[in-house]
């Protein structure tokens, strides 16, 4: 069983960044590719990004692809999300995933999900 626990949202003006932290236990994350998604209210969770097992493979929604910045430390099985640039429509709850199937792959399923963390861009 892996659990991840993402952390680091908030309330923040637009134009403000976050740092959005995904830490995982109960199983390494050396051999996992990690999402993010997120929910916007009354919208379907979308992906955000991805990034493979040895950190080298990144893949960026189209909105985030010029703002946000995915990167990981398999030493202390964390992934970060870096998102500058905010906008109202940021605004969502952020999830991150574990994928052990496919690690290095540019897609996949995901087996276990955080709990998120909320993202308000508001001013």
């Amino acid at each position: 069983q892996v659990q991840l626990v993402e952390s680091g949202g908030g309330l923040v003006q637009p134009g403000d960044s976050l740092r959005l932290s995904c830490v995982a236990s109960g199983r390494t994350l050396t051999l996992a590719a990690m999402g993010w998604f997120r929910r916007a209210p009354g919208k379907d969770r979308e992906f955000v990004g991805r990034i493979s097992a040895s950190g080298a493979g990144r893949y960026y929604a189209d909105f985030a692809e010029d703002r946000f910045t995915l990167s990981r430390d398999n030493g202390r099985n964390t992934v970060w999300l870096q998102m500058n640039n905010l906008k109202p429509e940021d605004t969502a709850v952020y999830f991150c995933a574990v994928d052990f199937d496919r690690p290095y792959a540019a897609q996949g399923d995901y087996e276990y999900w955080g709990q998120g963390t909320q993202v308000t861009v508001s001013s």
